[in-house]
């Protein structure tokens, strides 16, 4: 008989999960609590909980997180300019650690044993749902189906609701991918996709028109920033969300932020995916712009360093852990000074900077100019330190060593 009493599910109301909640219940016997995010996903979450209580589950739990996924999560990646292999936004990746900490904190309330989550056995978000699960609850038990059952296809699923009533809806016309969404993105993943060669359907899309398709004209944006998060759109005081809310849509009208990659996965394989990313890719520009102007050389150059480290250490799935917090500090602490405005000209799937300025700007018009600079930098202190810093090489190349 099984020890496990009571299992928190992260839960949408979907296909999978449903087939979850009663495979739980048969398999262990158990009761089961959902939970639903809304992390900007797209899709009414209001109907989980009619889903879910018409599989018998009592404690639902169905909760806005969309504030708290961009302010406390995306906000502080894109301090750090975070790409993955040069090319990745990590959409997927950044927002399974709020996920694993509402799944915990629900256990702990409700005095779950367990957790469980619809990750299968081969892509990356089993590593990322589980290591934050381990790192902020020890000893809990986690218990994922798709490394323990044998429904390995969309038939063999449908066949088990037929047989056990479970309500799911069979629609027709659904997207074939296998797609993720929230606020900072949507992932397309599977079918044609599967083949690096194919170029993804125009169809497939659905946040972004293509860049041949956008306005002739165009669109200009203002962000300013304080302590290297937006606070502003044109102006408009906004919520973190919002912001994000709001560029992408006037991203996505200028078609821009698709991505169409090849990844290296934590677990081993390599795997082709398409995203939409379009406020994010805004984000990442403006944030580089500004720094530009505010941060000094050598700051900016480590935080360049560290950042592919930063990157992996999302992407595999540490969020919770030590050196991701020290990096963190490290991060946050050069954003002290990032504040201003940028200017960006959006057009055809293009984001322009073309314009920036700060009160904290280190940006000297007497020192940089080409013109009379009236005896703001002097000219002559350039020969020493270029022979300063020719030393070495002079010396390597006195002893008639070769590069």
């Amino acid at each position: 008989m099984s020890d496990i009493k009571k299992v928190v599910l992260a839960y949408s109301g979907g296909l999978d999960t449903s087939v979850i909640v009663r495979w739980l219940q048969d398999t262990y016997n158990c009761e089961v609590v959902t939970f639903t995010a809304d992390i900007g996903q797209g899709e009414e979450v209001a109907p989980a909980r009619a889903k879910a209580e018409a599989l018998g589950v009592k404690e639902i739990y169905i909760e806005d997180l969309r504030e708290e996924f961009v302010r406390d999560y995306v906000f502080p990646m894109f301090r750090a300019n975070t790409v993955y292999e040069g090319e990745y936004l990590l959409g997927t990746s950044i927002a399974r650690p709020l996920i694993a900490k509402r799944l915990i904190d629900i256990a702990n309330e409700t005095g779950a044993d367990a957790i469980s989550h619809g990750a299968t056995g081969k892509g990356n978000d089993q590593v990322r749902f589980e290591l934050g699960a381990y790192a902020l609850k020890p000893g809990v038990k986690v218990i994922a189906p798709w490394r323990e059952w044998d429904l390995n296809s969309r038939e063999k699923l449908l066949q088990y609701c037929d047989e056990r009533n479970i309500p799911v809806e069979k629609k027709k016309g659904k997207s074939p991918y296998s797609m993720d969404a929230n606020l900072l993105h949507i992932s397309y993943e599977g079918i044609n996709l599967e083949d690096p060669w194919a170029e993804a359907e125009e169809e497939m899309w659905r946040w972004s028109v293509s860049p041949e398709t956008a306005p002739d004209k165009p669109t200009y944006v203002e962000l300013t920033y304080k302590k290297g998060d937006i606070v502003a759109v044109d102006g408009q005081e906004m919520k973190a969300h919002e912001v994000l809310e709001t560029l992408n849509k006037v991203a996505g009208a200028n078609g821009i932020g698709r991505l169409d990659i090849v990844e290296n996965r934590y677990v081993g394989m390599k795997s082709r995916g398409c995203y939409e990313t379009p406020g994010g890719t805004i984000m990442l520009r403006a944030h580089r712009a500004i720094e530009s102007i505010t941060l000094d050389r050598e700051v900016a150059h480590l935080k360049d360093s560290i950042m592919p480290r930063y990157a992996e250490v999302i992407y595999n799935g540490y969020w919770w852990s030590p050196e991701r917090e020290a990096l963190q500090a490290l991060i946050d602490q050069t954003q002290a000074y990032v504040n201003g405005t940028v200017r960006l000209k959006l057009y055809k799937g293009n984001v322009d900077v073309v314009g920036r300025k700060s009160d904290d700007s280190l940006f000297d018009e007497k020192i940089a100019t080409f013109e009379e600079d009236q005896g703001a930098y002097d000219q002559k202190d350039a020969e020493g330190f270029i022979k300063l810093n020719a030393l070495r090489l002079r010396i390597a190349a006195g002893k008639g060593r070769k590069l």
